[in-house]
């Protein structure tokens, strides 16, 4: 299973790097989790900003690749039923493409493009905190389809 992380930002603080790649570290088993950065934009119009960086987040997702969208209006999914997309997707051509908006959130065009809207939390988060809880839900996820006990809920 390869998934691809593309996420608005190119410069993140110390600690996200570490805890993104702590995670991304330990999937096994033929599971990649691979990341691509994207410029954010600069505006005082929230709406410009979301519609320059979806340029770059929607040629970033290779045609055919099932597409998730994190937004705060999407889905609410388990760890387990993350687990349970991630299993039929392996079995489906094994990648998909997560994308992760800046700070203004995602424009209309990538929403459009996703298969699914997924929400992490009612909460509006910081766009770098995402790419850690991304990648500990993507190793959770995998924990559990690969019957190791880190995930003991």
């Amino acid at each position: 299973m390869r998934l691809d992380l593309i996420a608005v930002g190119t410069k993140p603080p110390k600690w996200v790097r570490e805890g993104y790649n702590e995670y991304a570290e330990r999937l096994g088993r033929g599971w990649r989790l691979s990341l691509t950065e994207v410029a954010a934009a600069r505006s005082n119009n929230a709406a410009q900003v979301a519609e320059r960086e979806a340029d770059g987040l929607l040629r970033a997702v290779k045609d055919g690749v099932p597409c998730i969208a994190f937004d705060e209006r999407g889905e609410a999914l388990s760890t387990r039923q993350w687990a349970e997309h991630f299993d039929t997707w392996s079995h489906h051509g094994g990648r998909a493409a997560l994308l992760i908006g800046g700070a203004g959130g995602l424009a209309p065009a990538v929403l459009q493009r996703a298969d699914r809207r997924w929400s992490l939390s009612p909460l509006t988060l910081p766009h770098m905190l995402v790419r850690v809880l991304v990648a500990e839900q993507v190793y959770r996820a995998w924990t559990l389809l690969s019957g190791h006990p880190y995930h003991r809920g």
